[in-house]
């Protein structure tokens, strides 16, 4: 009994081991060849054409090999027979030639060979509908803008915003000098509208092609279809539409930055985010590989600079476009131990304007006397970096008669007038309360929702300022009027731009500049105005109200995210630039650094500045009337910065010197 029991449990054992152990294995177990042959087939219809194409191979491999053994056994259609290679050959033949098959003699022949040659027909059928599939499938990935790019040194904007057409015109104008330079762009859009919209609003791209994908940047599948493994430079914009821009943007530099199949090299990141609140988590994020353009903050500082000094917003614009000079840092070997003053004076065709130091601090307009350490790097603003470079100093090149000692000047309160109202208010005027002197007084005009409450609730840089809120329709020229104008030392106009499309808040930013215009004509008074425009080409529209400055703030934002795409150290540079504890732009009377009587070189305007610690990099010379020449057409009014040195120049009480200066 024992040993019947064992005998059973050892043939249950065998049978066991032999049955499949996986659930696909018992499905197929139990199944016949057919059932199985056709499992496989219906597995290769999902795996795409080329895997159809090898079964239609199988099949016309097995077809030949038939034929040709029955022909190597029986002889048909040959007095002497065939060998097997060339019964092989006889059915490929037949196979891939329908006509071939009229010329056979004998109906054993002739049926084998029609049944050979009618397979031929249909697999030659089918592989040629699959290819057609194949290639209409390739072609619809193409226009979907689904097909990987094969670019290398490429530059790469991720998301879609009203910026990205000013990012393009600023690196077709960077990528003039290389060789076949291409822009790849995607966004949650359809490819062919993103490719019409460009060719839109984008003029000549020169010798830069532009390539679009669709696709979720935050998507690590997506995001391989750029190809940033090989490019150049990333710029990540804000994308337009949604509802927490910044954790997008924060997201997809994460996906870059931790993508499995990314390379060693360091990425050059350039990241735009609106709330500097997120900066942090941004680093964190992004580490050393991404320099953040903090939008808001960026057009906030340079709205408060420009109400105070017009024409300063030109000074940024030239500093950050390619059309002109640009800031560079290059190495400084042969500086090291030379004082920062000496080093200044330096430079013919270029501005030496800060340092950057080994340890990653900047220091705009450091002081004179500092000595230059080993492993620092010079801040430098030229045309072109191959301009740079170290020219003596002639010995007639500076008129010390001519220059003039510093006079102090007393600055007292102020009345500073706002006008409309948006996210970047509050940071406009935490921004003014740290400039302003003790009892100065800000009215903001308003008429959106809660305006009062969020005026009110503002958090300020300092105790010297106090602020107002006045709500009226700053659209209505009586409301306007009864706010007095004329008794504020300046005056800025926000577009409503949380509260209406880019057009629309321009367009009413128009009409209150207008009704501004209009009350100055008829009390013949001059009113200080810097306003902020949305869109560059309301710009041009905007010139006839004749206010002091704009701050074009989608422009701005594109500059300095095209110029940290090419720069790295970009950033930190305007972090240290636009910041109200160190160094900064002003524009003051030349008159007060150099006698006017006679033409005066730039030698002498840049020691006269360097005598008081201050950095000269250019003047504001504006001209009326045909005879002028100083503005070259792109809208600086007269602004030109890193002018050539010796070049001797008439001056008039009215123009200014641009300096760096901490106060």
């Amino acid at each position: 009994m024992g040993s019947l029991t064992r005998a059973n449990a050892a043939r249950n054992a065998k049978g066991a081991a032999a049955k499949p152990t996986t659930l696909k294995q018992q499905q197929l177990g139990d199944i016949g060849l057919g059932e199985r042959l056709r499992y496989g087939f219906d597995k290769s219809m999902a795996a795409g054409p080329i895997a159809l194409v090898g079964w239609l191979s199988l099949v016309t491999l097995v077809v030949i090999l038939f034929a040709a053994i029955i022909l190597a056994l029986t002889h048909w259609g040959s007095d002497e027979g065939w060998s097997f290679i060339e019964a092989v050959w006889q059915s490929l033949m037949r196979t891939m030639d329908a006509g071939t098959v009229a010329g056979d003699a004998g109906w054993a022949f002739r049926g084998l060979n029609l049944f050979v040659t009618l397979m031929g027909i249909l697999v030659f059928s089918a592989l040629i509908s699959i290819i057609s599939a194949g290639l209409d499938s390739a072609l619809e990935a193409l226009r979907k803008g689904r097909s990987r790019v094969l670019e290398v040194d490429h530059t790469v904007i991720l998301n879609w915003s009203p910026s990205i057409f000013d990012i393009i015109s600023e690196l077709v104008v960077a990528n003039e000098s290389r060789k076949k330079p291409r822009i790849v762009i995607m966004a949650n859009r359809d490819k062919v509208e993103m490719e019409d919209e460009i060719a839109d609003k984008v003029g000549d791209l020169k010798n830069t092609q532009v390539i679009c994908r669709s696709g979720d940047p935050t998507d690590l599948f997506d995001l391989s279809l750029v190809n940033a493994q090989t490019c150049r430079s990333i710029i990540v914009v804000s994308p337009e539409g949604s509802n927490d821009p910044d954790s997008e943007v924060i997201k997809t530099v994460l996906a870059l930055t931790n993508d499995p199949k990314r390379r060693d090299e360091r990425y050059r990141i350039a990241a735009e985010l609106r709330d500097a609140k997120n900066a942090e988590v941004a680093r964190i994020v992004g580490g050393d590989e991404v320099q953040l353009v903090l939008a808001d903050d960026l057009i906030s500082r340079i709205v408060v600079q420009s109400s105070r000094q017009a024409g300063v917003s030109a000074v940024y614009s030239e500093l950050l476009d390619f059309d002109g000079c640009e800031i560079y840092t290059t190495e400084l070997e042969d500086l090291v131990g030379v004082t920062y003053g000496e080093a200044l004076m330096g430079y013919e065709d270029s501005a030496l304007i800060g340092l950057r130091y080994g340890d990653g601090r900047v220091r705009m307009n450091p002081p004179m006397d500092s000595v230059i350490p080993m492993g620092a790097r010079a801040i430098i603003i030229a045309e072109d970096d191959a301009a740079i470079r170290r020219t003596p100093l002639p010995d007639d090149a500076i008129d010390l008669a001519a220059i003039r000692k510093p006079k102090a000047v007393k600055r007292a309160a102020e009345r500073i007038l706002i006008i409309g109202w948006n996210r970047r208010g509050p940071m406009i005027a935490y921004e003014l309360s740290r400039y302003v002197k003790p009892g100065s007084v800000l009215t903001v005009a308003g008429d959106i929702p809660g305006f009062s409450d969020e005026i009110m609730a503002m958090t300020l840089g300092s105790k010297n300022m106090k602020v107002q809120a006045k709500v009226i329709d700053t659209s209505h020229a009586a409301s306007l009027e009864a706010l007095e104008p004329l008794g504020y030392d300046s005056i800025m106009v926000l577009g409503y731009s949380d509260h209406m499309e880019p057009q629309s808040a321009d367009t009413r930013t128009l009409i209150t500049l207008l009704h501004l215009r209009k009350l100055s004509e008829r009390l013949g008074e001059h009113i200080s105005v810097v306003s902020e425009m949305i869109d560059i080409r309301n710009r041009e529209l905007a010139e006839v109200t004749r206010a002091d400055d704009f701050v074009v703030s989608n422009k701005l934002v594109s500059l300095m995210l095209a110029q940290a795409s090419e720069n790295e150290y970009l950033s930190s540079i305007f972090d240290d630039l636009l910041d109200e504890e160190g160094s900064e732009i002003y524009m003051r009377p030349i008159g007060d650094y150099v006698d006017l009587a006679l033409p005066q070189n730039f030698y002498t305007i840049a020691e006269a500045a360097r005598q008081r610690g201050e950095t000269a990099i250019g003047y504001r010379r504006k001209r009326e009337g045909e005879g002028a020449k100083d503005d070259d057409g792109r809208n600086m009014g007269g602004v030109v910065v890193n002018p050539p040195k010796s070049e001797a120049l008439e001056y008039l009480p009215e123009d200014r010197v641009i300096v760096l200066a901490e106060d």
